[in-house]
């Protein structure tokens, strides 16, 4: 049996649990730089024996029209890369593991945010019906997204090739592995579900053609700096920033079918609605997770399976059980910096503070009570 608090290995990477801490965004990196206010709060969190065993950080901005959200932190230039040094090293330090998540909204942008003010970008000229975050006058603010324009097929080499250096950059910066985000509506989702393709090229209709930019992104990256540092996060059936597919089960069956040769480190599955119901489904029938996994293990996978969404210690014992290998954790993090040692000890936990979720200072960020202080 997997017990949640023991060391376990993840392709390159050791891990002291099984606990692994999700990304959130928080919007406190002005300029989209790293920041020691950052370096402090992963550090609180990196310890082995009372917090992650794993790390992911917040979605992370591969380029500036990759960029979504006010005050997100990117890794495209090499002053981005040396502002990452003093977040990796802080969680080094405490023994702990970091993997950076590489990110490109797509169209869930807003002009403000973008390059000259442009529009967004998408497989399809089709606004997402969803918000964004924004600052205004130093307060977080949410506001519609912006009408996108279509990517033109030309352009796809090149942004499969900004995700090939981010991965490169977070290597330099220290980082133990990436996660490409390819989940929750965001681009690489974007091209995957029909209600958001309706691209006629070789990128759009059947779903082998949806999945080619994925494919390519997946196989840049590990080209790059190896399977074995590499995860992947997906979201089969959430509605998270306008996602729609009716036929979730036949899309993700061949997207993990896709990635089963990479030799890859994790796939990080959300179950249900992101932040949201679990049972939450699409299409005609309830999703199948446990068929998705034994599809990738057929396939010759044999990544470590994560799984995540309102994960308590019961439920996260039970998921290890039937076949899971990690379990994250979201909210819960934000507010119990010590979690895996509060999990332990069943409790007590803070709660988190929501009103201080995006942007601002060291309230609700650092701050956070940990057992005993």
């Amino acid at each position: 049996m997997k017990n949640l608090f023991e060391p376990c290995q993840v392709g390159a990477i050791a891990l002291a649990n099984r606990v692994v801490m999700a990304p959130l965004t928080r919007n406190r990196a002005p300029g989209a730089l790293a920041n020691a206010r950052m370096a402090v709060y992963y550090g609180q969190r990196a310890n082995p024996t009372s917090g992650a065993g794993l790390i992911i950080t917040e979605a992370t901005a591969i380029s500036h029209q990759g960029q979504g959200y006010a005050d997100v932190p990117g890794i495209w230039s090499d002053a981005q890369v040396e502002a990452w040094k003093q977040v990796t090293a802080a969680v080094h330090q405490q023994g702990g593991k970091i993997v950076m998540q590489l990110w490109h909204v797509g169209r869930v942008s807003h002009t403000s945010l973008q390059p000259g003010g442009q529009a967004p970008v998408a497989p399809s000229a089709l606004t997402a019906k969803t918000k964004t975050v924004l600052l205004i006058d130093g307060k977080p603010t949410f506001a519609d997204t912006s009408a996108p324009r279509a990517l033109q097929l030309s352009e796809l080499p090149g942004i499969v090739q900004d995700y090939r250096v981010a991965a490169k950059h977070a290597i330099a910066a220290g980082f133990d592995g990436v996660e490409v985000h390819a989940a929750n509506g965001y681009l690489i989702d974007q091209f995957l579900r029909a209600g958001s393709n309706q691209r006629s090229d070789a990128y759009g209709g059947a779903i082998e053609n949806r999945a080619r930019f994925l494919n390519e992104v997946m196989q840049a990256v590990c080209a790059e700096i190896g399977g074995e540092r590499t995860g992947i996060r997906i979201s089969p059936v959430t509605p998270a920033n306008d996602a729609q597919d009716a036929q979730p089960q036949a899309l993700f069956t061949h997207v993990v079918g896709l990635l089963a040769p990479l030799n890859l480190a994790y796939v990080h599955v959300i179950e249900g609605s992101t932040g949201g119901p679990r049972d939450h489904q699409q299409g005609d029938t309830a999703f199948d997770y446990a068929a998705l996994q034994h599809a990738y293990t057929q396939a010759g996978g044999h990544a470590a399976w994560m799984l995540n969404n309102g994960y308590d210690l019961a439920l996260a014992e039970q998921s290890l059980a039937s076949g899971a290998d990690l379990v994250a954790f979201g909210k819960s993090f934000i507010a119990n910096p010590d979690l895996t040692a509060r999990l332990r000890a069943g409790g007590p936990f803070n709660t988190p503070d929501r009103t201080t979720f995006y942007g601002g200072g060291d309230a609700g960020y650092t701050d956070y009570p940990t057992l005993g202080a």
